[in-house]
């Protein structure tokens, strides 16, 4: 233990009497790394060159609202595209270093060992697309599965290129700042991936739960699993699946915020469904079409789109409006309405007819609308989901009566449903004292004779 002791402190001993050797001759300006045992190369750019000039005064320091932050520290720490507290904290009070150029030996050599590791992998894509040529140029016919097998062979290739290119720079500590930063470009398959296994950590299991807590699965469609992150949010505000709304608030369509995690452009379906339309006359509950949008192309470098702006001269998603916004509203006594927003992915190249959806579902085809009826129809695959809740408050008449909705004035009330059992007869201390003797007490039993 003693040696092994002695090999570990060795290094550190060194580098501080290399610390008290610079103390002792301070007319030398040498650049001194922190815990290494060799040399500084020249090609780490690590040392800092002097300026000849005198430098200026040094600025007192600045205390701002009780810190001791000066005002330029404030600034580097509360930017919000610096990641966690703790990594601003670190960058505020630190030199403008690059990242890449880090003065720690280990740093730098563990960076060498991932280059290397990084031109293995790119050297496997370089091999694996060669081979990909050479199985395109081949013959169906030489194959005993002919096209088909062909075409499981490419696909399989493909999609062993793009583990590698992720491999390749998965353990990139460049690649994973970019990424906390939010400045990665979700172009490349490395953002991608990095996206989504953050989204599956936490918000994939909040939405799968939310579809489960209000029985969206199995009330609006059999089965569902989200493959897309969906992010809304009314007026500015971010809004967490499940939310109660006002109606005040929900008048306006609101902001969606979508990514996607495979690459490609694809067209997409926007709908949005309330799923609690009280019935009267069958005493049950129907279901009715807020919004629905077709044909918008999108792909995984595309994030948001404002509902509000579709069939407006603001509109920049490229995409038709088949059935204007409608707010949600519910009827004062009736619970609460949940109200459902779907994504649904078209066929490839096939775009829907938007004068013919306007046609069968928008003013008097909202009533009744079926999701899983318009899924099966035009063949389209549920991708992404969020909800949101809307009751009566104090605002929905006022909205109701701008948008020209009537039922403001109706309310739900609840019917009592007596009992088809008989009496019950009186029993035990009850039964006893139900003589007239006994009149001072009847006011405690449940059943006065």
């Amino acid at each position: 233990m003693s040696s092994r002791s002695q090999r570990v402190t060795r290094p550190i001993l060194r580098s501080l009497q290399q610390q008290r050797s610079a103390a002792t001759c301070p007319s030398q300006p040498l650049a001194i790394r922190q815990f290494s045992s060799t040399t500084a190369r020249k090609n780490e750019g690590t040392t800092i060159e002097q300026s000849p000039t005198a430098p200026d005064a040094p600025r007192p320091p600045m205390k701002v609202s009780g810190s001791q932050w000066t005002p330029e520290q404030l600034e580097r720490l509360t930017s919000p595209i610096m990641g966690s507290r703790r990594r601003r904290a670190a960058l505020a009070t630190s030199d403008n270093i690059p990242f890449e150029q880090m003065p720690y030996e280990c740093f730098q050599e563990a960076r060498k060992i991932l280059n290397e590791d990084r031109q293995e992998k790119i050297a496997e894509i370089v091999a694996e697309t060669e081979k990909i040529k050479r199985i395109e140029a081949q013959d169906p016919s030489t194959y005993r599965g002919g096209e088909i097998y062909k075409q499981k062979r490419l696909a399989s290739l493909r999609k062993h290129i793009e583990e590698l290119k992720i491999l390749a720079d998965i353990n990139d500590p460049l690649v994973k700042r970019r990424f906390e930063d939010g400045m990665g470009d979700m172009s490349k398959p490395i953002y991608r991936y990095l996206a989504e296994r953050k989204w599956r950590k936490m918000d994939y299991k909040i939405l799968v739960q939310r579809l489960n807590q209000f029985d969206i699965v199995p009330d609006l469609l059999a089965k569902f699993d989200p493959v897309m992150d969906v992010k809304m949010s009314f007026r500015g505000r971010t809004t967490p699946p499940g939310t109660t709304l006002e109606c005040t608030v929900t008048e306006v369509a609101p902001t969606l915020k979508l990514q996607v995690f495979n690459a490609g452009e694809r067209l997409l379906s926007i709908v949005v469904v309330d799923a609690d339309v009280p019935d009267v006359e069958r005493d049950w509950f129907s279901r009715r079409c807020h919004f629905m949008a077709v044909n918008i192309p999108w792909d995984a470098t595309k994030k948001m789109l404002p509902l509000r702006h579709f069939g407006t001269a603001n509109d920049r998603s490229g995409g038709a409006l088949a059935v204007p916004w409608l707010p949600p509203f519910a009827q004062k006594g009736a619970p609460y309405h949940r109200l459902s927003i779907f994504i649904l992915e078209q066929k490839p190249g096939e775009a829907l007819d938007e004068a013919a959806l306007r046609a069968r579902y928008d003013g008097a085809g909202r009533d009744g609308f079926s999701l899983k009826g318009f899924r099966d129809k035009y063949a389209l695959e549920p991708v992404g989901f969020s909800i949101f809740r809307t009751e009566w408050d104090a605002t929905t008449a006022a909205v109701m009566e701008r948008h020209g909705i009537p039922g403001a004035d109706v309310e739900f009330k609840f019917q009592h449903m007596r009992s088809l059992k008989g009496p019950r007869k009186a029993k035990g201390w009850e039964a006893k004292r139900q003589k007239p003797k006994y009149k001072s007490l009847w006011k405690y039993t449940k059943r006065i004779a």
